[in-house]
């Protein structure tokens, strides 16, 4: 359909791929972290960031699966450098391992790109006794970034090369609980519901990056971090609900992108000259985007700060 391939004042649309985005960009010397990058988008993205020159390191929680990407990554391109390791953003203690594993290697640290995600999963608790979806997509990237933000500012001070924070969001965050973030009912099992807990997970993935913006600024940090959403895409993230089916059905076939174009927002926030200095947007279909009044309110925003840093230093 037309509409599907008009370009934005990005000079793409919904169906380029990751590919098209970075094309003819040389990412040699720069280094990222992929968390869930055993499938889907988020090995995808970093594919092509490793066919790009950058040096990926990807956070995986299968760690059988995340070398048989790097395996099949080196395999197509000889000169790749890309590493597995293991990462678990459910539990904060293998945050923490990944990223103190991480810093022994004594590697730059260019790009975080906080891919992982579960989605719409019936109501359990994480390691740390967290609601599932709000320690995974959130809690956990929120505490990698934290934990890892000391290595983004020396890069970037050194290097004089801008950091980026990538958040992967969902314009399901629009669908979050009707006051965003429930703060005093974040493990309440009885008003749980499977798609409005991921909106509100989501929903944190934008202020966390708005917030991280404010601050960067704020101190002259050389860091940018911004949001977006892929698109609707069928990846094995929809393992516990079949939200894609009924979308798909409402939408059109047309309207579901594959994981070549999924996975293309995140490569042009990560890596497009265009996106340099850009801070505390989101994204989507490669152009920049309007998300919600909620997702742009920096009092709630603050509010979803402190009460994350009170959970990662329990």
């Amino acid at each position: 359909m037309w509409l599907f391939k008009r370009k934005g004042p990005s000079g793409f649309s919904f169906s380029n791929t990751a590919e098209d985005v970075t094309h003819d960009i040389d990412g040699t010397g720069l280094t990222a972290i992929v968390t869930g990058a055993s499938s889907g988008i988020g090995s995808e993205t970093a594919r092509v960031l490793a066919m790009r020159g950058v040096h990926v390191v990807m956070g995986v929680r299968n760690m059988a699966a995340g070398k048989d990407v790097q395996e099949t990554i080196i395999k197509a391109n000889s000169s790749a450098k890309v590493d597995a390791m293991e990462l678990d953003l459910s539990s904060m203690a293998s945050v923490r391992k990944f990223a103190s594993e991480f810093k022994s290697l004594d590697l730059p640290l260019n790009i975080l790109i906080n891919n992982a995600g579960v989605m719409a999963c019936p109501f359990m608790l994480s390691h740390d006794n967290i609601e599932m979806q709000f320690a995974t997509n959130h809690l956990g990237h929120f505490l990698l970034t934290d934990l890892l933000s000391e290595t983004m500012k020396s890069t970037a001070s050194k290097s004089s090369i801008e950091g980026r924070i990538v958040n992967v969001s969902s314009e399901v965050h629009r669908l979050a609980y009707k006051e965003g973030i429930r703060f005093d009912k974040i493990n309440d099992r009885s008003e749980y519901n499977q798609l409005w807990a991921y909106g509100q997970s989501k929903l944190a993935n934008i202020l966390h990056a708005n917030e991280l913006t404010r601050r960067f600024k704020e101190g002259g940090v050389q860091i940018t971090a911004n949001s977006l959403h892929p698109g609707i895409i069928m990846t094995n993230i929809l393992r516990h609900h079949n939200i894609i089916g009924g979308l798909s059905f409402i939408l059109g076939k047309p309207a579901v992108k594959n994981v070549q174009q999924g996975a293309s927002t995140t490569c042009y926030a990560a890596l497009h000259p265009n996106v340099k200095g850009v801070s505390g947007e989101y994204f989507m279909d490669n152009n920049i985007s309007a998300p919600s009044s909620q997702a742009q309110d920096t009092n709630l925003a603050k509010k979803l700060w402190d009460f994350t840093m009170n959970l990662i230093r329990t």
